[in-house]
């Protein structure tokens, strides 16, 4: 396997006579929002350019997450319903709703190719020029300039809109800053959770010899309490495509940086009863499966995520770089290390990358699944009231439809053994999100649309960032931007109204039709296997 291509950042040598690049619009961030943005300003009649960090398209949905995750499928239209009928007749079906990377990157690479828009890779931003509340200029690394009328962050970390100066928030809430249920600490909740006991200590029953590596923290007095807020964020992973079809694997390598004490939790885990680390493993068309994290010990990298949303790109990569070894690490562990046992061993040996995809990336994904980072803070703020229907709002953009979802924050010891915490997963009916919640504040920027790092509390972003809900905001913004140029307003003064009857026209879903039989519970169930 060659490693020498997985990355997150590689720095970019400065041109002196670097390019002035000038739309009515530019996009940063070739996310699936930033795509379907472009593609609708476009339709709308704008030039649009895309500025991208990384040298692909598509984020994590060309990256390895192929088990998309939906929702209620009826609450999905425009692009994102586009989107799956694409890949439909990719697989010569009518829509098909898991898929391949490859197949992802094709459509995207497609859309953008049948839209004529310009998209510029490798693309970092090393400062944001602003006059009277309006982004005039970005700078890049390379001296690359980004001159526009109007501006998307679509970006997983809202890099343009930090720089920008625009107010955000990293981390969980307290219950109290939006009298919330399920936001800050969270105890109690039954999955991903070690389900027995686990001794945390280097020495087993001796707390003198210091904890296992994977354990963040072991101070009692650091614990917390239920609802409480902190400024940790919820694990990072790679979602790995990989296949047992013997033409097609690529057996797991030995990571550059391997230490197989990492696993050490996870033997004693094994050791104690339990194997599930492989569980979730959703089945992809051609023999292939997208491997999640799930259960007590996992692909999650958890608590070594806290410094990436406001951290440096050479801080990032080092994060990026331990996510890989880690990862690739356990996979290695798994089936390499004669402490575990040979049915074990066995059973993961089986598996391995898939030679046909991330040909340029040695067949490892080359995105970090981000799942939130930073989060704006505008004039209107999602939380968890939204999500379970106990208020809505009036000018909606578009529909969110999966379950508050928030992987586990940190790995504790309790009285003498192992404990995840923070993992969230309550199920919630199709729901709107506001207008108001994807621009910023009028006194901080009038010309910046932010439809991934979006105005939301950490919990209802994890219902909110999905894939396909980004899309749909994606196009959203796209339709604003246009709109705002069209009248030669600021976002802020965008008329709702004008707003809705141009996403209407675009097919885009607004209002939950309460007619359909859905039942969020096993629509969860259904997705995830769960156990009771």
């Amino acid at each position: 396997m060659d490693f020498s291509q997985i990355h997150y950042y590689v720095p970019t040598p400065k041109d002196r006579n670097g390019k002035v690049i000038e739309r009515n619009l530019v996009v940063y961030g070739a996310t699936p929002a930033g795509i379907t943005a472009a593609i609708q300003a476009k339709r709308m009649g704008l030039t649009v350019a895309i500025a991208e960090f990384s040298s692909y398209v598509g984020g994590i949905t060309a990256s390895g997450l192929g088990a998309a995750d939906i929702g209620a499928k009826e609450a999905i239209g425009g692009l994102s319903r586009e989107f799956f009928k694409h890949l439909g007749a990719y697989y010569g079906e009518d829509e098909q709703w898991t898929f391949e990377p490859k197949a992802a990157q094709f459509v995207f690479e497609s859309w953008l190719q049948d839209h004529d828009i310009d998209i510029f890779f490798n693309q970092h931003i090393e400062s944001v020029h602003s006059e009277n509340g309006e982004i005039k200029e970005i700078i890049m690394e390379n001296g690359t300039s980004f001159k526009g009328s109007y501006f998307i962050d679509a970006s997983y970390e809202g890099d343009l809109m930090a720089r920008a100066g625009v107010t955000y928030y990293v981390g969980r809430e307290s219950n109290a800053t939006y009298k919330e249920t399920y936001n800050g600490i969270q105890f109690g909740h039954p999955y991903h959770q070690f389900e027995k006991w686990v001794d945390p200590y280097v020495i087993e029953g001796n707390p003198e010899s210091g904890v296992l590596l994977g354990i963040n923290e072991s101070d009692p007095n650091l614990i917390g309490i239920q609802g409480q807020g902190d400024k940790r964020i919820q694990a990072y992973n790679f979602r790995l495509c990989i296949t047992k079809e013997p033409t097609n694997r690529v057996p797991f390598p030995k990571p550059p940086a391997y230490n197989a004490d990492r696993y050490i939790l996870l033997l004693r885990y094994i050791n104690a009863g339990v194997w599930d680390a492989m569980n979730l493993n959703t089945v992809l068309p051609n023999a292939k499966t997208d491997l999640n994290n799930y259960g007590g010990f996992s692909s999650d990298n958890i608590g070594m995520n806290y410094q990436w949303p406001d951290g440096s790109y050479e801080t990032r990569e080092a994060i990026y770089q331990d996510h890989f070894n880690y990862q690739l690490g356990m996979l290695y562990f798994l089936t390499n290390d004669k402490r575990v046992p040979q049915n074990i061993r066995d059973e993961v040996s089986e598996w391995g990358l898939a030679k046909d995809e991330f040909t340029q990336t040695g067949n490892w994904p080359h995105q970090l699944y981000i799942r939130e980072a930073r989060r704006m803070i505008s004039d209107y703020v999602m939380t968890d009231n939204n999500c379970l229907g106990n208020t809505v709002i009036e000018d909606s953009i578009g529909l969110a439809s999966y379950q508050m979802d928030s992987h586990n924050v940190r790995r504790l010891v309790i009285d003498g053994r192992v404990y995840n915490e923070g993992d969230v997963e309550i199920p919630i009916s199709p729901y709107p999100i506001s207008y108001r919640s994807i621009r910023p504040k009028s006194e901080e920027c009038t010309n910046l649309l932010v439809p991934v790092c979006l105005s939301s509390s950490h919990i209802a972003y994890g219902s909110i960032r999905m894939e396909p809900v980004f899309m749909v905001l994606g196009q959203s913004a796209g339709t604003a931007a246009a709109i705002a140029y069209r009248n030669q307003s600021t976002v802020q003064e965008v008329d709702y109204e004008e707003l809705k009857r141009e996403l209407l026209k675009a097919g885009q879903i607004l209002v939950w039709d309460d007619s359909i039989q859905d039942d969020p519970v096993a629509r969860m169930k259904a997705t995830f296997g769960k156990k009771e």
